[in-house]
Protein backbone atom coordinates (compact mmCIF):
# COMPACT_ATOMS: atom_id res chain seq x y z
CA UNK A 1 0.00 0.00 0.00
CA UNK A 2 1.02 3.48 -1.02
CA UNK A 3 1.60 6.31 1.09
CA UNK A 4 -1.07 9.06 -0.58
CA UNK A 5 -0.73 12.74 0.94
CA UNK A 6 -3.70 14.06 1.12
CA UNK A 7 -4.93 17.70 0.31
CA UNK A 8 -7.82 19.04 -0.31
CA UNK A 9 -8.82 18.12 -3.64
CA UNK A 10 -8.43 14.48 -2.80
CA UNK A 11 -10.41 14.99 -0.22
CA UNK A 12 -12.79 16.40 -2.02
CA UNK A 13 -12.86 13.03 -4.23
CA UNK A 14 -12.88 11.04 -1.56
CA UNK A 15 -16.33 13.37 -0.34
CA UNK A 16 -17.79 13.09 -3.71
CA UNK A 17 -17.15 9.45 -4.21
CA UNK A 18 -18.58 8.55 -0.56
CA UNK A 19 -21.92 10.22 -1.65
CA UNK A 20 -21.92 8.80 -4.78
CA UNK A 21 -19.98 5.70 -5.73
CA UNK A 22 -21.22 6.19 -9.83
CA UNK A 23 -20.34 9.98 -10.17
CA UNK A 24 -18.74 10.24 -13.79
CA UNK A 25 -14.54 10.89 -13.64
CA UNK A 26 -15.44 13.77 -15.67
CA UNK A 27 -18.30 15.48 -13.45
CA UNK A 28 -15.97 14.17 -10.11
CA UNK A 29 -12.99 16.16 -12.03
CA UNK A 30 -14.74 18.95 -12.66
CA UNK A 31 -16.27 18.97 -8.65
CA UNK A 32 -12.64 18.90 -7.68
CA UNK A 33 -11.43 21.83 -9.90
CA UNK A 34 -9.21 19.80 -12.26
CA UNK A 35 -9.13 18.24 -15.80
CA UNK A 36 -10.21 14.50 -16.11
CA UNK A 37 -7.25 12.64 -16.54
CA UNK A 38 -5.14 13.75 -13.10
CA UNK A 39 -8.35 13.14 -11.16
CA UNK A 40 -8.71 9.48 -12.51
CA UNK A 41 -5.00 9.41 -11.37
CA UNK A 42 -5.90 10.56 -8.02
CA UNK A 43 -8.69 8.15 -7.91
CA UNK A 44 -6.66 5.16 -8.89
CA UNK A 45 -3.75 6.59 -6.20
CA UNK A 46 -6.53 6.72 -3.47
CA UNK A 47 -7.40 2.96 -4.30
CA UNK A 48 -4.26 2.09 -4.33
CA UNK A 49 -3.32 3.51 -0.80
CA UNK A 50 -6.19 1.94 0.71
CA UNK A 51 -8.35 5.16 1.33
CA UNK A 52 -11.56 3.26 -1.35
CA UNK A 53 -11.99 -0.11 -0.27
CA UNK A 54 -14.30 -0.52 -2.86
CA UNK A 55 -18.00 0.53 -4.69
CA UNK A 56 -21.46 -0.82 -3.73
CA UNK A 57 -24.98 -0.34 -4.16
CA UNK A 58 -26.78 0.52 -1.79
CA UNK A 59 -30.04 -2.12 -1.40
CA UNK A 60 -33.49 -1.47 0.06
CA UNK A 61 -33.40 -4.66 2.29
CA UNK A 62 -37.20 -4.65 2.16
CA UNK A 63 -37.35 -4.61 -1.16
CA UNK A 64 -36.06 -8.31 -1.47
CA UNK A 65 -38.06 -9.50 1.64
CA UNK A 66 -35.44 -8.38 4.49
CA UNK A 67 -37.79 -6.60 6.46
CA UNK A 68 -36.24 -7.16 10.50
CA UNK A 69 -32.80 -5.66 11.33
CA UNK A 70 -31.69 -7.49 14.59
CA UNK A 71 -28.47 -6.16 16.28
CA UNK A 72 -27.08 -9.26 18.44
CA UNK A 73 -24.43 -8.82 21.43
CA UNK A 74 -22.37 -12.05 21.52
CA UNK A 75 -20.12 -12.69 24.19
CA UNK A 76 -17.69 -15.74 23.90
CA UNK A 77 -16.75 -17.75 26.22
CA UNK A 78 -12.71 -17.26 25.51
CA UNK A 79 -11.08 -14.29 24.08
CA UNK A 80 -7.97 -15.77 23.16
CA UNK A 81 -6.69 -14.45 19.95
CA UNK A 82 -7.16 -18.07 17.99
CA UNK A 83 -10.70 -17.99 19.51
CA UNK A 84 -12.02 -14.49 18.58
CA UNK A 85 -10.46 -15.21 15.48
CA UNK A 86 -12.81 -18.34 14.80
CA UNK A 87 -15.60 -16.68 15.27
CA UNK A 88 -14.83 -14.11 13.12
CA UNK A 89 -14.01 -16.75 10.28
CA UNK A 90 -17.37 -18.29 11.32
CA UNK A 91 -19.49 -15.32 10.88
CA UNK A 92 -18.18 -14.28 7.37
CA UNK A 93 -19.72 -17.09 6.42
CA UNK A 94 -23.29 -16.31 7.22
CA UNK A 95 -24.69 -14.23 4.92
CA UNK A 96 -27.53 -12.77 7.10
CA UNK A 97 -24.96 -11.11 8.65
CA UNK A 98 -24.01 -8.01 7.27
CA UNK A 99 -21.65 -6.63 9.83
CA UNK A 100 -19.76 -7.93 13.08
CA UNK A 101 -17.62 -5.77 15.09
CA UNK A 102 -15.39 -6.43 18.16
CA UNK A 103 -16.01 -4.16 21.26
CA UNK A 104 -14.33 -3.60 24.15
CA UNK A 105 -16.80 -4.68 27.23
CA UNK A 106 -19.09 -6.63 28.45
CA UNK A 107 -20.07 -7.91 24.53
CA UNK A 108 -17.32 -9.55 22.69
CA UNK A 109 -18.78 -9.02 19.44
CA UNK A 110 -22.29 -6.97 18.00
CA UNK A 111 -23.65 -8.46 14.89
CA UNK A 112 -26.08 -6.51 12.64
CA UNK A 113 -28.38 -9.38 11.38
CA UNK A 114 -31.28 -9.34 8.41
CA UNK A 115 -34.30 -11.29 7.92
CA UNK A 116 -37.28 -12.05 6.15
CA UNK A 117 -38.97 -12.12 9.79
CA UNK A 118 -38.38 -12.25 13.00
CA UNK A 119 -38.69 -16.20 12.81
CA UNK A 120 -36.04 -16.42 10.56
CA UNK A 121 -34.37 -14.74 12.56
CA UNK A 122 -34.87 -16.66 15.67
CA UNK A 123 -34.23 -19.82 13.27
CA UNK A 124 -30.89 -18.51 12.51
CA UNK A 125 -30.43 -17.63 16.27
CA UNK A 126 -31.13 -21.49 17.40
CA UNK A 127 -29.37 -23.24 14.75
CA UNK A 128 -26.35 -20.79 14.20
CA UNK A 129 -25.59 -18.17 16.48
CA UNK A 130 -25.98 -19.73 19.96
CA UNK A 131 -24.84 -23.03 18.20
CA UNK A 132 -21.39 -21.75 17.18
CA UNK A 133 -18.18 -23.03 19.18
CA UNK A 134 -17.60 -20.77 21.81
CA UNK A 135 -20.69 -18.49 22.34
CA UNK A 136 -21.64 -18.34 25.77
CA UNK A 137 -24.57 -15.39 24.93
CA UNK A 138 -26.37 -13.58 22.89
CA UNK A 139 -28.70 -10.64 23.36
CA UNK A 140 -30.76 -9.69 20.59
CA UNK A 141 -31.86 -6.23 20.14
CA UNK A 142 -34.92 -5.44 17.15
CA UNK A 143 -34.70 -2.46 15.51
CA UNK A 144 -37.83 -0.50 15.18
CA UNK A 145 -36.91 1.74 12.32
CA UNK A 146 -33.66 3.56 11.30
CA UNK A 147 -33.34 7.28 10.81
CA UNK A 148 -29.74 7.50 9.73
CA UNK A 149 -27.53 5.59 8.41
CA UNK A 150 -24.15 6.62 6.11
CA UNK A 151 -21.69 4.93 5.31
CA UNK A 152 -18.19 6.02 5.49
CA UNK A 153 -16.43 9.09 7.72
CA UNK A 154 -17.14 12.11 7.76
CA UNK A 155 -15.02 14.23 5.51
CA UNK A 156 -14.40 18.08 6.24
CA UNK A 157 -15.67 20.05 3.31
CA UNK A 158 -15.47 23.76 5.27
CA UNK A 159 -12.31 23.87 2.87
CA UNK A 160 -14.20 23.16 -0.52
Amino acid sequence: MQRVKLDLIDRRILKDLQEDGRITNVELARRAGISAPPCLRRVRALEEAGFIRGYHAEIDPAALGYTVTVFAQVGLDSQAEPDLKAFEDLVATWPEVRECHMLAGETDFLLKVVAVDWDSYQTFLTSRLTAAPNVSHVKSALAIRSSKMRPGVPIDSEDF
